[in-house]
């Protein structure tokens, strides 16, 4: 039961980042930058406090991927957040969604996993439902929506990529790589701010910091740290079903806090999305089970 109420609390939490973002006078690698270094932070503090210890044997073996998987999750972070900033959190959460779908796409490429007729459905279903979603906004003439849909989109092909690049790491724990990452991302990310948006940091609003404290300790931090003490004892199914807690979350606080509006083709759409995800779950859970968190909805 406990296991079950701090995956649930995770998924709470990483529904939360949309409405965290949205008060953050940055641009969006700059909260990525952000959200990296001081969930890196807070979870080397639990990892010490633990008495546990990083193996820079193993760390060295891994490095490649972990480099790559660090640059997945900056990409993941920078167009989810930008998507946010264009569409509605319930748009950006579902076209996030999409992720399962892309590495049920890619698996076959690159794990060498069949794709089965189950998953072949699941994806022209997933399809169907995200085709329209965006066609509403297309039909709309909201431009605006459109870009933010294609950024959520872009963001879950990152986070795809980090599934399936943390595949091939090997040997650590899933606390230990999601440290490794963070660092990895932030050490990587501090260039790229310097290279494009510069550093506002420096130059943020006093009503930004409390918010980017949230994002970086609560819901990437906190958020982390109870996704992965909840997940250890936890069945791949009950995963599964407790995992959409975040979009549910997401999508709640996008209608009723912030007074967003999904029309009734967008909610079939959906519906038809997170649906023929649930009906794929197996694998993609025991893909997701191997790897950080990264949410990215988040």
């Amino acid at each position: 039961m406990k296991s079950k109420i701090h995956f649930i609390l995770s998924m709470i939490i990483f529904g939360t980042i949309g409405l965290v973002v949205r008060n953050i006078d940055l641009s969006s690698s700059e909260r990525a930058l952000l959200s990296s270094f001081l969930g890196c932070l807070f979870l080397l503090l639990i990892f010490f406090m633990m008495k546990k210890k990083i193996s820079w044997k193993i760390v060295k073996s891994n490095a490649l991927f972990l480099i790559l998987s660090g640059i997945a999750l900056g990409g993941n972070w920078i167009f989810l957040y930008q998507s946010y900033d264009h569409t509605t959190i319930a748009n950006a959460t579902l076209g996030y969604y999409f992720a399962p779908v892309f590495v049920m796409i890619l698996s076959p490429f690159v794990l060498r996993e069949k794709l089965s007729i189950k998953k072949m459905v699941c994806i022209g279903v997933a399809i169907i439902g995200m085709l329209m979603i965006v066609g509403e906004g297309v039909s709309s003439s909201s431009s605006e929506d459109i870009l933010g849909l294609s950024f959520g989109l872009i963001a879950a092909a990152f986070y795809a990529a980090l599934l399936l690049l943390n595949k091939f790491i090997k040997d650590m724990g899933k606390l230990e790589m999601t440290i490794i990452q963070l660092g990895t991302t932030t050490l990587l990310l501090i260039p790229y701010v310097f290279m494009t948006s510069g550093f506002g940091i420096f130059e943020v609003s006093g009503s930004s910091i409390p918010f980017i404290l949230i994002l970086g300790i609560i819901n990437t931090g906190i958020g982390f740290w109870l996704f992965f003490s909840g997940m250890e004892k936890l069945k791949g199914q009950s995963i599964a079903m407790l995992s959409y807690v975040d979009p549910f979350v997401a999508i709640l606080i996008s209608a009723m806090i912030l007074h967003e509006q999904l029309t009734i083709d967008q909610m079939l759409g959906g519906a038809l999305l997170l649906g023929s995800t649930i009906a794929s779950e197996t694998n993609f859970i025991r893909l997701s089970k191997q790897s950080t968190k990264i949410l990215s909805k988040q």
